[in-house]
Order: C-alpha cells, then structure tokens, then sequence
C-alpha cells in the first residue's frame, strides 16, 4: 500500500510540476520585461501583459505565405511539444517525480536541440531572406553551444556518476563534492549557453526586429494568430527551462521529495525565489550590457567552451590524481 501511495504522490507531483512550468513561464517573461523597465525609469507592462497577449493571439486565425508547406505549419507545434517534455523532466519544486528515471540531461539537450531545429526550418520553408538569415546564424551558433552543453553535462557525470537530472540534484543537495573550481567553470558556461539559446542580450535582443541584428525573431516573422502563439508560448516555456535547470543544478537546497508533500509548499516558495532571482538578474544584465556584433557570438560561445573543456580537464586530472 505504501508503495502505490508513493507512487500515486510522485504522479500529482508530475503533473503540478508540468501545470505549474505552463503557467509561471508568461509570468516569467512579465516580471522580466517590468524589472528592465522599471530600470530603465518606465513603468512597464503588468506582469500578466505575456498571458493576454498569448489568449489574444490564440483567438486570430494564422495568415499562411502561399507557398508555406506543411513543415512551416507543423513547426510551432513540434517545437512547443519538445519543449514541453523538457519542461517536464527539468525537476521544480520537488525532486523524484514519475518522470525522475528518465530525466536525463542528454534526453532534455536533445529535446531542446529539436525544437531549435523545427523552428530553423520553418525560417527556411518560406523562403524569405530573413527567415534564411535567422536560420544560418542559429545553427552556426548552435555548432559552439552544443559542444559546451555537452562539456558540461560530462563534467556533471562525472561528479555524480550519471546524467541523471534527479541524481545530480541529490548528490549536490546532500553537499558531499564540496566546493570545486570545476563546478564554477560549468556554472559560467551553462549561463552563456543558456543565454545564446533563448536569444537574449548581448547575443540577440527579443525585444526588436532590427532585420540585419535578428537571429530567433527572424524565423519568426511570418507567424501570426494561433502559430504565433504557439512560438511565443515555447520561447517563454523554454526560459523557465533553462533557469529551472540551472537553479537545479547549483542551487538544489530546499528542494522537496516528490511522495513527501509536506515540503510541496517549502520547495514551491524556494523555486519561485531562485527563478524570480535569476530572471531579475537576467534583466539587470541585459539593461547595463549592449548586444554585440553577430560576428562576435562566436568568441562569446567560444568563452562557453573552453569554460567547459577547462572544468572537464580539471575534473580529470583531479581524479585521476587521486
């Protein structure tokens, strides 16, 4: 009995965690955009301005381009369908939920690589050149962030023995590594990966559509009404990812055990801080920081990956020493 109560526990607590992921990521990008216009001496848009934008969008029907195929069509759907699965393995306010067995990192790197590949065809489909722009300058971004990605999380396994997300998270909770250069080397490249993946400042800037500076909004372009919607959702959705990660990973204290529910509310006030501390940091970077030149992304990504091959060499010759 006790294992099918655990069981049914670790079930509600997936499923909170995925309806909690969908409705926080809108008010995530809110309190992003106030913070940066309340710095900037505006007032701002209220903190549910994303969520109406997204229910208006959703009542449009979508204007296709003539010679838009299936591939365009399908795009938003795939890319917020992938990005939804990693939003349900990246764990939130308690660790151990149903999907913990197979919340690999490898599985959300690939997930997220998916959906950036949908919304890159997409640019392409139609044909426009700044679709075609949009889509060359992400994938050529992509060749130096995948590769950090991938430094990081064989740095991680290292550490902890799998690239279990739960079991990373365990291990670092319980404090047993310590304190490690290698873990501050991972941190600085995981964030400016992440950083280039959403397509923020000093990479991209969201908030414009300058044609010769756009790379994720140029694949974007031709979307409108329900497709439009759909895009926005997964980018909104795919920030909280990425945080949530990030906050998982160096900071998993007070986080609670899905078949304990007890600590729900604890672990649920602890993330809500550690993602409202990091999306205020995000915008406070992004207001005394410029976007730099798009030639120059590659040196910024190129940082990411020696931070990552440095940790990785670090952590190697520190084991093997010992």
């Amino acid at each position: 009995m006790n294992i099918v109560i655990s069981a049914l526990l670790r079930l509600l607590a997936q499923g909170l965690h995925i309806a909690l992921m969908l409705a926080v990521a809108p008010l995530l990008v809110g309190l992003i955009r106030l913070v940066k216009a309340r710095l900037l001496g505006r007032r701002g848009p209220p903190l549910v301005q994303p969520w109406r934008d997204l229910l208006r969008l959703m009542r449009k029907q979508p204007v296709l381009a003539d010679n838009a195929s299936i591939v365009f069509c399908a795009a938003p759907a795939v890319s917020l369908a992938a990005i939804v699965v990693a939003a349900a393995l990246v764990p939130s306010f308690a660790l151990g939920m149903t999907l913990g067995p197979v919340s690999d990192l490898l599985v959300i790197a690939g997930l997220l690589a998916l959906a950036r590949c949908a919304t890159a065809l997409a640019g392409m489909d139609v044909g426009t050149a700044f679709g075609g722009i949009g889509a060359s300058r992400d994938m050529t971004f992509s060749v130096y962030a995948e590769p950090a990605l991938l430094l990081v999380i064989f740095t991680l396994a290292m550490l902890a023995g799998s690239t279990n997300l739960d079991l990373i998270a365990a291990v670092l909770r319980d404090g047993a590594l310590g304190l490690r250069v290698s873990l501050g080397l991972v941190l600085v490249a995981i964030l400016t990966v992440a950083v280039a993946e959403n397509g923020r400042i000093p990479v991209d800037n969201p908030a414009t559509h300058l044609e010769l500076t756009m790379v994720h909004e140029a694949m974007t372009l031709e979307y409108s009404g329900r497709n439009l919607a759909m895009v926005e959702a997964g980018k909104a959705l795919k920030l909280l990812v990425w945080l949530s990660l990030i906050g998982t990973i160096f900071c998993p204290f007070g986080t609670a055990m899905a078949d304990n529910p007890l600590f729900w509310p604890l672990g649920l006030l602890l993330w809500v801080a550690k993602i409202s501390f990091l999306a205020v940091a995000l915008a406070v970077f992004e207001s005394v920081v410029a976007k730099m030149r798009v030639f120059r992304v590659p040196e910024f990504l190129g940082v990411a990956l020696l931070f990552g091959l440095l940790a990785a060499v670090l952590l190697f010759v520190s084991t093997g020493m010992t």
